[in-house]
């Protein structure tokens, strides 16, 4: 069997592998990752589907673990190239993935599946297992084909007080490994951290004691998908006596999906529209919105903007109830500085107790491992430091190093005799959703957008004589974003005159390279005198 990570391995999201034998596939989920300050303008980041492209007839069905965006957000863009794979989840996650496509005008092949559950796909055999997570319906995915037996462990942490009462499987997971594991993919987002993740039960006080002291209204930040926390907070609400409006396409579309399934608990007449609340004392007022990660358009970086409906104001409190995902750190902190310079007051994971992990820690990748006993391990999900510290724990339990493996985005493992080994690599670059285009912007793009942002762009009119190939008139300057005065690019026609002067010695003729030479002469100009490296854009025209 060939495993090919095509996602999920050396960053935090986008996951996404793919299991292989007798020539048929398995995807086990289709997430996406969502774009660092340094890549403007994308909307959401792809797995790359280009070592499966030709094969999708081969495809036999995509599992999803759970259905938080990381996981499932790819999925309509596969659907896309071929909308009749069947996808496997649990009635939330499928409720969830539902709704998504939808909107992207696609029916699926939907196949409800429960812990404790077996379905057969072509040539594997799955077997789900019960896993707890920050969403309900998690699963754990053993895979049995006539080379041995695969557990995938999906996002999962072993909180033994859960809020929903569904525990992470143990007894389930034991009993695999009496069968005999022959490779263990797990869980490594918080590999680093040590002991056991807290319960979510303990985080009830310290949101209790925002509703106790907030004196206006209540602005709530969460991951659309985190069913779990916004439960505690509209337990919170109720217990004072605040109404509660959802905001956001995203938030208010998963909880009501959340409400009929009977996954999240609302007392008659909590929930109101938002535009009721304007006639409510503030000290009555709850909102529940999307934004924690510091998006540029969701609804709480526009309130901190100034450019939604909801004004922030003077002793409004903020509760930000999530993590920080990596690379969104300076978005996150920025946000909250802009709130807090509005008069608010904002509450977050570094200074109370509001939010708590997913995912196992140190402690319970240890516990799994020794219940599991797998004779190969490949660690998934999380950035290059998270999968060897996760390999680490690995050996420490007894598994052989060298039966440990260490991949990167694109990696393919073939498993053979019982025997797991690196086998190749497939393409695996990250392809960006830009608007309604799908990979078309490249880096080169985003290096553009980027010197557009921080350099601006000048456009240099150039009439030239055809017969000569040299300026018939002065150049024309004209930018945008780049500070200049009446003498700034003085400088800068001497140096396109020098590049004319030898490009006709070189017999240039052609527009568009008239038009490089042009541009690289303005360019090194302005980087040389200036230190700045704005786009610039040259236009010949005939004299």
């Amino acid at each position: 069997m060939r495993v090919t990570a095509l996602g999920g391995l050396g960053e935090i999201g986008r996951n996404m592998t793919v299991f292989e034998i007798d020539g048929k596939l398995l995807v086990v989920d289709c997430g996406v990752l969502f774009p660092e300050d340094h890549q403007p303008g994308i909307d959401v980041i792809l797995a790359d589907f280009t070592s499966i492209r030709d094969r999708l007839k081969d495809i036999v069905a995509i599992v999803l673990t759970h259905g938080h965006e990381d996981h499932i957000g790819g999925v309509p863009y596969l659907l896309k190239e071929r909308a009749d794979i069947p996808v496997i989840g649990s009635e939330l996650t499928l409720a969830f993935i539902e709704a998504k496509l939808k909107e992207h005008r696609i029916r699926p092949r939907t196949v409800h599946v429960e812990a404790g559950d077996t379905h057969q796909a072509g040539p594997f055999e799955l077997e789900l297992v019960a896993v707890n997570h920050s969403i309900p319906g998690g699963l754990a995915v053993a895979i049995r084909t006539r080379a041995g037996l695969v557990l995938h462990t999906g996002d999962f942490k072993m909180d033994q007080f859960p809020l929903d009462q569904r525990i992470t499987d143990l007894r389930h997971f034991a009993r695999l490994g009496e069968e005999g594991v022959d490779l263990f993919l797990t869980d490594s987002t918080n590999a680093e951290v040590a002991g056991f993740t807290t319960s979510e039960r303990e985080l009830t006080p310290a949101i209790d004691h925002v509703f106790d002291t907030a004196p206006r209204r209540i602005i709530v930040s969460s991951f659309a998908s985190h069913v779990h926390r916004i439960q505690q907070v509209l337990d919170a609400a109720h217990a004072h006596g605040r109404k509660v409006a959802f905001v956001g396409r995203s938030m208010v579309r998963n909880m009501g999906i959340a409400r009929d399934l009977g996954y999240l608990t609302i007392p008659r007449g909590l929930v109101v529209d938002a535009k009721k609340l304007d006639s409510m004392p503030d000290n009555k007022v709850t909102l529940i919105c999307t934004g924690s990660q510091g998006e540029p358009m969701a609804a709480l970086s526009r309130m901190a903007n100034g450019d939604h409906q909801i004004q922030v104001n003077e002793g409004d409190t903020f509760l930000l109830a999530s993590s920080l995902i990596p690379g969104n750190e300076s978005a996150i902190y920025g946000l909250i500085n802009k709130l807090t310079d509005l008069g608010a007051n904002v509450v977050h994971k570094g200074n109370a107790k509001v939010h708590v992990s997913g995912h196992a820690s140190a402690g319970e990748l240890v516990y799994c491992y020794n219940i599991v006993k797998p004779r190969n391990v490949m660690p998934v999900h999380g950035e290059a430091k998270h999968l060897r510290a996760n390999a680490e724990l690995a050996v420490k339990t007894g598994v052989p190093e060298d039966r440990v493996i260490i991949g990167r985005d694109g990696v393919t493992v073939d498993l053979v005799n019982g025997i797991a080994k690196i086998s190749g690599q497939v393409p695996a670059g990250l392809v960006y959703v830009d608007g309604q285009t799908v990979g078309r912007a490249t880096e080169d793009t985003l290096k553009e957008r980027r010197l557009l942002r921080e350099g601006g762009i000048i456009t240099v009119l150039a009439l030239v004589d055809p017969t000569t190939n040299l300026l018939a008139e002065p150049l024309e300057f004209i930018s945008r974003g780049f500070v200049h005065d009446d003498h700034t690019f003085d400088g800068a026609s001497a140096e396109v005159e020098k590049a004319l002067e030898r490009a006709a010695g070189d017999r240039v003729q052609d527009v568009e390279k008239l038009e490089g030479v042009i541009s690289n002469a303005v360019s090194r100009y302005i980087q040389r005198t200036y230190r700045r490296e704005p786009v610039v854009i040259a236009i010949v025209v005939d004299a």
